[in-house]
C-alpha cells in the first residue's frame, strides 16, 4: 500500500548502462507543520509492550496497511531506534550497551521556576572529588535513564480515523505531484 504509491523511476546501479525500473524510495512527503499543531486531529496513545505499528494500525484503523501513517504521523524514520523497544529487544539493549546498569548515569535536579516537574540533567561536572554532589540531586542509574528515553518514545499520535481518507488521499496525490 505505502510504495505502491511511489513513482518507478529508471536507475543504473553502476553506470554500466544497465537501467532498471525501481520503486522510488527516496521520494519524501511529510505532514505539514501546521497540520501537526491541530490537535483535533490526533488521539495521543502509550504504545504497549511488543506493540508493532502493524498491531496499533490493524487496531486502531481496522487494517495494518495503515501502520505507514503511524509512522509519517509520528516522524518515524527509522522504527529499530525510534520506535519502543519490547522488554527482550530493551534488556539484550542495555546488556551490551552498559557493563553496569545499575551505576550512575547522571544526577538530576528539579527545575527551580515555571515548571518544576521538568528535570535537568547537572551532570557529572556538578559532582567533586569526593564524589559530592548538589544535596537535592536524584542519581539516576543506567537502567533509569534508558527507560526514560523508552518512556519518552512510547507517547505517540494516532491521526483520528475519520481522517484517515483524506490523509491518504492527500498523501497520493502529493507524492504523485512532486518532482524527481
Amino acid at each position: 500500500m505505502y510504495f505502491g504509491q511511489f513513482p518507478i523511476i529508471e536507475y543504473d546501479a553502476v553506470g554500466a548502462g544497465d537501467v532498471k525500473e525501481v520503486t522510488h524510495l527516496l521520494k519524501r512527503v511529510a505532514v505539514h507543520s501546521k497540520s501537526k499543531s491541530v490537535t483535533a486531529l490526533y488521539d495521543t496513545y502509550d504504545v504497549k509492550n511488543g506493540e508493532t505499528p502493524e498491531m496499533i494500525a490493524h487496531k486502531y484503523y481496522g487494517d495494518a496497511e495503515y501502520h505507514w501513517v503511524i509512522l509519517l504521523v509520528n516522524n518515524i524514520t527509522d522504527r529499530y531506534h525510534q520506535w519502543p523497544m519490547n522488554t527482550r529487544q530493551f534488556l539484550a539493549h542495555i546488556d551490551v550497551r552498559y557493563d553496569n546498569v545499575d551505576a550512575t548515569h547522571h544526577y538530576e535536579i528539579s527545575q527551580a521556576s515555571g515548571d518544576t516537574d521538568v528535570k535537568i540533567d547537572i551532570g557529572p561536572s556538578n559532582i567533586d572529588v569526593d564524589g559530592n554532589t548538589i544535596a537535592s540531586a536524584t542519581l539516576i542509574t543506567n537502567r533509569e535513564y534508558e527507560e526514560a528515553k523508552q518512556d519518552e518514545i512510547r507517547k505517540i499520535r494516532l491521526l483520528d480515523p475519520n481522517y484517515l481518507e483524506q490523509f491518504v488521499d492527500e498523501f497520493e496525490g502529493l507524492i504523485s505531484e512532486t518532482e524527481d
